[in-house]
């Protein structure tokens, strides 16, 4: 082999390595920025995420109350909860619910309708689990005449 073909695969071994070495700096920022990132999120966790009203009488109170605590390291924002049908009303807190602190979802069912119930709450917010499902169940009795 001649002086010329032996420095251009030199060259060209060295702009390999350089590229080999740009391309594994980069991966590694990303995985640091994604592992970074999803250690700093809020996290949903409930006493239950179900709620059993058992059997009522019809027209009692329905309101009911899901408790929860924030155990992640950030802030968490609950952007909605939506019921599965409109005999289920939600509320919930509209501010940010600090790490360690403590937050409340509370439902209320229409126990005008008579007869076993099923309903579910998807809870949206910026936790770790994005999306929850919170379930409600009971059954309410005929009016005693």
């Amino acid at each position: 082999m001649n002086s010329i073909t032996i420095k251009n695969r030199t060259a060209m071994s060295f702009l390999n390595l350089a590229a080999l070495s740009v391309c594994l700096f980069i991966g590694s920022i990303m995985f640091a920025q994604t592992d970074t990132t999803s250690k700093a999120l809020g996290e949903l966790s409930f006493e239950s995420d179900v709620i059993d009203y058992g059997t009522i009488p019809h027209n009692a109170n329905g309101e009911r109350v899901f408790k929860f605590k924030n155990t992640g390291k950030a802030p968490l924002v609950i952007s909605k909860v939506k019921a599965s049908c409109g005999c289920t009303v939600p509320t919930y807190p509209k501010t940010a619910i600090l790490p360690g602190k403590t937050g409340e979802i509370t439902v209320k069912y229409a126990t005008n309708r008579v007869g076993a119930f099923s309903k579910t709450l998807t809870v949206t917010s910026n936790a770790k689990e994005s999306s929850k499902i919170l379930k409600i169940k009971g059954e309410v009795l005929k009016e005693v005449q």
